[in-house]
């Protein structure tokens, strides 16, 4: 396997999870009945650029379906985050009507109609028809296309550069980094800036958290990794910020190499130096990883069996990616977690892919009164027990499997 930033050869084993469906296709009443696609799901360390990557089996078409049925607007935790980052960047960079926004991956809307709501003009990138048209409904201008250098140039000669480009959680979902990070440096007018979000890889491997590990993510990320692949595709990176979001994650702030005049914040440093002490850059950070992965899935998988045994009844809530990657690691099946909550309608009525358990809305949780109620995203915790409070009225509790074991009664 070659490296997809540097092409260097990459051997290091980070985890193995077995194969695996991808994670957000989900399946349909007639789709039961049909063959499933099973891939291998094998992440490895690249040692010359120490890059985390998952090893290629699945094209980005077959995973960013037109029916794609992610809708970030479902988590009003979520939309918190947007609304205060909008906030934050028109207060830092002035933006105002004479501004453009650009972002990458703008998915339902849920970020841009906050610029739109500040009279801030923005455009959207989004290649899934679902979310893109929830986005238009919204008043919102979406180009349904993934991002690149090719639609940057379009962009560019059509008069739409941007004085801020925004890309959320999709760095990771990329499968040629390269191109990706060379579009912002197109698309920026000369002083403009761009920012990063993603889950940062010390976290990941700090807290465990394997079940982010799925075919829809190409790349896991340390800052030590971006500024390299941002250094060789145009981009400096000035400042980051370290967010609480998706348990752990970097907001990195990147200017043009050839024209950007903001100074580095000492951040940067100090987040490098972190990296470094912890030894992101050796091969000896990556090498418990699949240990604890493993203790992580056969502890929970021991709590499911304990429960039926005892003749307890197992829901779970969040048809989420990273759940998933747990459950078809781990081997889960309908018997163990009997259907999955989701306030998305797009997902309700469709099967987990892999472990084909159904997904419902919440009306069946008051109906059939289960013992644990496992939280599958994991980051929106505190979000879900809020919302099903409900539980404690018939002794009900919550169960989180990562990064360990816990039943919060």
């Amino acid at each position: 396997m070659r490296c997809r930033h540097c092409s260097a050869t990459v051997s290091l084993p980070f985890v193995d999870l077995g194969s695996a469906p991808h994670s957000n296709g989900y399946l349909s009443a007639d789709a039961l009945r049909q063959p499933e696609k099973w891939y291998p799901l094998r992440v490895l360390v690249c040692t010359e650029c120490w890059l985390v990557q998952t090893d290629d089996f699945v094209d980005r078409a077959e995973i960013f379906l037109p029916d794609y049925a992610y809708f970030s607007s479902y988590s009003t935790t979520w939309l918190r985050h947007a609304e205060r980052y909008v906030e934050a960047m028109t207060t830092r960079f002035e933006l105002g009507t004479r501004s453009h926004v650009v972002e990458a991956a703008s998915n339902d809307g849920y970020l841009l109609q906050y610029f739109r709501a500040r009279g801030i003009p923005c455009l959207g990138i989004e290649p899934t028809a679902s979310t893109a048209h929830a986005a238009r409904a919204k008043g919102i201008e979406v180009v349904e296309e993934f991002f690149g250098v090719d639609l940057a140039r379009r962009l560019v000669a059509e008069g739409r550069s941007a004085d801020v480009a925004v890309a959320n959680n999709v760095l990771a979902h990329v499968p040629d980094i390269n191109d990706f990070v060379s579009g912002f440096t197109h698309l920026l007018k000369p002083d403009g800036i761009a920012t990063f979000e993603f889950p940062h890889l010390l976290k990941l491997v700090e807290q465990n958290q394997f079940d982010t590990i799925y075919h829809e993510h190409f790349s896991y990320l340390s800052l030590t990794s971006v500024c390299r692949i941002f250094s060789r595709n145009g981009l400096s990176v000035f400042d980051v910020e370290q967010l609480p979001t998706h348990g752990g994650s970097l907001r990195v702030f990147a200017q043009r190499r050839d024209s950007g005049a903001r100074v580095v914040g000492e951040a940067v440093a100090r987040l490098l130096d972190i990296e470094d002490a912890a030894g992101m850059a050796t091969p000896g950070f990556y090498t418990s990883f699949q240990e604890n992965a493993d203790r992580v899935k056969d502890d929970f998988l021991d709590f499911l069996i304990d429960a039926k045994r005892g003749g307890r009844r197992v829901a779970a809530y969040g048809a989420a990616a990273k759940g998933n990657t747990l459950m078809n690691y781990a081997g889960i099946r309908s018997d163990l977690i009997r259907f999955v909550v989701d306030r998305n309608p797009a997902k309700q009525g469709k099967f987990m892919p892999g472990s084909r358990i159904p997904i419902v809305d919440e009306t069946r949780l008051r109906i059939e009164q289960p013992d644990f109620v496992v939280i599958l995203p994991w980051n929106l915790r505190d979000e879900v027990m809020e919302q099903l409070y409900y539980l404690k009225a018939w002794g009900g509790a919550f169960v989180t499997a990562v990064s360990h074991l816990e039943v919060l009664a």
